[in-house]
């Protein structure tokens, strides 16, 4: 997901605690799904493993997490998180390369939201490669 500006705005994140549902969509507590990679306390083990973890951080609004995750030759200055904005799904439609096995690999998905009470969905094949060890979001094509 590529959301980017330079100002970040915005009401407080969802209110998820660590038992909380996972917002990834897994069905695992935020705590011990996302919540480990966005507090630091493990990484992303694949590709699609790091765009759960980035989707469950919009809808948290954790911009630290998508700024540390994103590679350094795409990076924005900052993350916005529109105030009319509620992310309130993902569907994960393909996953190409991207294990430990790889140092690339994409991932196509839907992201569902409400923009202003009114649903709509982000259809996008995001591209991952390994930087200094790790996975990290590079670019996106919107696929509609």
């Amino acid at each position: 997901m590529s959301r980017r500006t330079s100002r970040p705005r915005g009401p407080a994140a969802a209110r998820i605690t660590p038992a909380s549902p996972c917002p990834c969509g897994l069905p695992a507590a935020y705590g011990e799904c996302c919540g480990r990679f966005h507090s630091g306390s493990a990484a992303a083990p694949t590709c699609e493993a790091l765009m759960r973890s980035r989707y469950a951080a919009f809808v948290v609004r954790d911009a630290a997490y998508l700024l540390r995750t994103w590679h350094p030759g795409t990076r924005p200055p900052g993350v916005d998180f529109d105030p009319a904005t509620r992310w309130t799904g993902l569907d994960i439609l393909d996953a190409t390369e991207g294990s430990a096995f790889h140092s690339t690999g994409t991932v196509t998905f839907r992201a569902h939201y409400t923009d202003d009470g009114r649903p709509d969905s982000l259809h996008e094949k995001s591209r991952f490669v390994r930087h200094e060890g790790a996975w990290v979001y590079t670019t996106a094509v919107f696929v509609d």
